[in-house]
C-alpha cells in the first residue's frame, strides 16, 4: 500500500542534517527554500523535479523518494557520479585545485572527457571558477563562460558522502521536464523552477533564456502542471513575476503569490538588486 511520507528531515530529525548544494546556479532556489519554507507541502509520496539545477529545494527537504531531472546531459551526469563514487570525485576536483590559475582554467574548459568522474570534476571546477557561476553554452553545444575572479575549487561545505547518500533515494533523468512531469501521480509533490521566459521580453538575460527555453514550452509547462495537479500531485511552481506568466497561469486556476528575493547575476554590484518573483500553487496542501 503506497502511503504518504512526512516531506524532508532537516537538521535535528531523522535527516541527514543540513545539506548545501555543491553547485552555484543562476536562479537557484536556495533563498526560496530557507525564506518561504512554508510554500512547500508537508507531506507527499514522491518528490519529482525536472529542472534539476543546483536541487537547493531537494537538499533541504531531503525528500526519502525522487525523481529528479534536467535538460543538461553534463548535470546529470555530475549527480550521478556523485551518487555512486563520491570520494573519486572529490579527489578529482583536488587535482584541479592543485593545477588552478588561469591557464588551466580554459584547457579544463576545452577539454571533452567522456568518464562519470572526469566530467563530473570538469563542471564542479568549471562552476566554481567561471564567471559568476552562470552555466553557459554556444550552439555548439560548447562552455564558453569567462574566467571569474573566485580561485577557490574545494569549499569547506564539500560533503559528497552526505550528498550521495541524500541521492540515494533518486532517480535522476537526462529527459524533457514534459515527460518527467507526466510520470507524476495522486499524491506527489511537483516542484518547477524553469528559466524565466516571458512573452515580448526586453530583458537581456530572459532574451538569452528564450533560446533554451521558449515562450512555447512556458505553455507546454503550465498545461503539464495543471494535468499532473488533476491526477492528484501538488505543485508549487517558480516563474518571472510578469503579466504574460500571471495570465497564462490564471487560465489554468493555479493560485499565485509573490515573494521577493535578491539576484546576484549581474555584471556589476550596483545593478543587483531586490525584486519579486512568481510561486505558483496547485492541488491538495
Amino acid at each position: 500500500m503506497n502511503r504518504e511520507r512526512t516531506a524532508g528531515k532537516p537538521a535535528g530529525e531523522d535527516g541527514v542534517g543540513i545539506v548545501v548544494p555543491f553547485l552555484k546556479w543562476p536562479g537557484g532556489k536556495r533563498w526560496l527554500a530557507a525564506e518561504h519554507r512554508n510554500v512547500f507541502p508537508k507531506k507527499y509520496k514522491r518528490y519529482v523535479e525536472p529542472f534539476l539545477g543546483s536541487a537547493s529545494v531537494f537538499f533541504a527537504l531531503q525528500p526519502e523518494r525522487a525523481l529528479l531531472s534536467d535538460a543538461n546531459e553534463e548535470l546529470i551526469t555530475t549527480y550521478r557520479a556523485i551518487r555512486s563514487r563520491p570520494k573519486a570525485v572529490m579527489d578529482a576536483l583536488n587535482r584541479h585545485a592543485l593545477k588552478h590559475c588561469d591557464t588551466y582554467y580554459y584547457e579544463v574548459r576545452s577539454m571533452r572527457p567522456t568518464g562519470l568522474i572526469e566530467r563530473a570534476a570538469r563542471l564542479i571546477y568549471l562552476n566554481r571558477t567561471c564567471f559568476n557561476g552562470i552555466y553557459r553554452v554556444n550552439l555548439e553545444g560548447v562552455f564558453n563562460v569567462p574566467r571569474g575572479t573566485k580561485n577557490t575549487v574545494v569549499l569547506p561545505t564539500d560533503d559528497f558522502h552526505t550528498l550521495s547518500r541524500v541521492l540515494h533515494g533518486a532517480e535522476l533523468e537526462n529527459k524533457d521536464f514534459e515527460e518527467i512531469i507526466d510520470q507524476s501521480g495522486d499524491g506527489d509533490f511537483v516542484f518547477a523552477d524553469p528559466p524565466y521566459t516571458v512573452r515580448h521580453n526586453t530583458n537581456g538575460f530572459i532574451k538569452y533564456n528564450e533560446k533554451l527555453f521558449s515562450w512555447a514550452d512556458q505553455e507546454r509547462l503550465a498545461a503539464a502542471l495543471a494535468r499532473a495537479r488533476r491526477r492528484g500531485a501538488r505543485i508549487v511552481a517558480t516563474n518571472a513575476n510578469h503579466s504574460s506568466i500571471r495570465e497564462l497561469y490564471a487560465y489554468h486556476r493555479f493560485a499565485q503569490r509573490t515573494v521577493s528575493r535578491f539576484s546576484s547575476i549581474s555584471a556589476t554590484s550596483s545593478s543587483r538588486k531586490q525584486f519579486e518573483e512568481l510561486v505558483i500553487l496547485g492541488g491538495r496542501r
